[in-house]
């Protein structure tokens, strides 16, 4: 018997493994963001100082709730995951990474096919280990329920001072009005001239499209050094604030919609406070405004029926979609009375925004559109036509062509939901 010995391979140096972290702080105040400051040092100082590790950045989101999953260091975290450069991710807690169940169990699988970890501090929970998904699906339903109390809680203490008549306003995009000391509003003088400038051109028949123009042209900056615009106006038109009133909980946050606000109907009480502050403007002007505003909106048949703003005013209203820009098409009267459809961009701003679109009125008669619609402008044999693509197909990057074959005598058969018919020409 002969006995060989093998010799043993070298075993090559250990691979580091690729690792980053993420923070993620809710609000913008200055106390937080020195917090994310700190949080972002420690993590780098506590990757780079293991050997076994290899830094590959922090990723920090600042005021941005933990619902939100479009956060866009977060989001930018994840890309670099499924592009093969993570193999780990350092986070302080559960919540810190996200505040729905539904959210952290998402990622942490997705992320867990990619071979890529993350490990919580404090629950000291480690996603790739045998029992950590279970550990992690306990504890982030208590993460969600104890964010859930603190909204409920913060609901109920904002609820308290509307009853004791504590107002809460933020006035630095709030034009005509400061804060004192005591969190009372007082007027601020040279911003209450642009606020009566707009109720006296109100009232002499000069609209919130032209007031926006005219602001812009002066070269006025809105409360956030940006243009004006005719939704601002309106806004700001509507406000009993000005006439020194305050009309608390007049928006509120639907139970199953988080971060978005609704305009209060009746939905949750409301409280209204008459001579609160000084007022800009006497109480009989702005009521004069309001009469007015009422005055236009049954001229043009604008919400009488209960509904929104422009909705269901006519058949294609809200239906028919700019191919630029996106935003809708508006009903207008143009020269010698002729209808036609406008990009809604264009109207406000002008061509300089976006190049817009045109479509007359007679050439959607008898489409049966029922759904939201890219409407194109095609050029066939130097004729102008167009074809209708249904905005979800629009978007995923298909385009309708079938409704642009120009027909013998020059007309185009329109392509959405109707039948192709045959064409005589008489």
């Amino acid at each position: 018997m002969r006995v060989e010995a093998i010799n043993k391979c070298p075993v090559p140096g250990l691979q580091k493994k690729r690792v980053c972290a993420y923070a993620r702080v809710s609000t913008d105040s200055r106390r937080q963001e020195d917090s994310l400051e700190n949080q972002t040092a420690t993590y780098e100082r506590m990757i780079k100082g293991n050997p076994e590790y290899e830094f590959a950045g922090v990723y920090a989101d600042q005021g941005i709730s933990g619902y939100c999953e479009n956060r866009p260091q977060f989001q930018k975290m994840l890309e670099q995951a499924r592009a093969g450069e993570l193999d780990l991710i350092i986070t302080k807690s559960i919540s810190r990474f996200a505040r729905n169940t539904v959210t952290v169990l998402k990622f942490a699988r997705e992320l867990k096919e990619l071979g890529v970890g993350i490990f919580f501090e404090e629950q000291k929970i480690n996603t790739l280990s045998g029992d950590g998904e279970v550990m992690l699906a306990v504890l982030a339903s208590f993460a969600q329920e104890e964010s859930r109390s603190m909204s409920e809680n913060n609901k109920w203490s904002i609820k308290k001072k509307f009853e004791r008549g504590e107002v809460m306003i933020n006035t630095t995009r709030f034009c005509g009005y400061d804060k004192d000391e005591y969190g009372d509003l007082v007027v601020n003088r040279k911003e209450a001239e642009i606020v009566r400038l707009l109720f006296d051109l109100y009232l002499m028949n000069v609209g919130c499209s032209r007031l926006s123009d005219l602001l812009n042209y002066l070269g006025v900056k809105t409360m956030t050094d940006g243009q004006w615009e005719s939704g601002t106006i309106g806004g700001m038109l509507s406000n009993e604030k000005y006439k020194g009133d305050f009309h608390l909980q007049k928006y509120y946050t639907p139970p199953t919609r988080r971060n978005a606000t609704r305009r209060n109907r009746g939905e949750v009480q409301s409280y209204y406070i008459s001579e609160n502050h000084e007022p800009i403007v006497p109480p009989e002007i702005w009521e004069r405004v309001q009469q007015r505003k009422e005055q236009t909106k049954r001229e043009r048949n604008i919400g009488q029926d209960g509904t929104k703003k422009f909705q269901n005013r006519y058949p294609l209203s809200g239906l028919l979609i700019c191919p630029y820009c996106g935003r809708t098409l508006r009903r207008r009267q143009v020269y010698k009375k002729k209808i036609q459809w406008l990009c809604s961009t264009y109207i406000e701003k002008g061509k300089k925004a976006c190049r817009g679109i045109r479509v007359d009125d007679e050439t959607l008669t008898g489409l049966n559109i029922t759904e939201q619609t890219v409407v194109e402008e095609v050029v066939q044999n130097g004729k102008k036509h167009y074809c209708y693509t249904r905005k979800a197909d629009f978007d995923r990057g298909i385009r309708n062509r079938t409704g642009c074959t120009e027909t013998q005598d020059g007309s185009v058969l329109p392509g959405i939901n109707r039948p192709r018919r045959t064409v005589i020409k008489l």
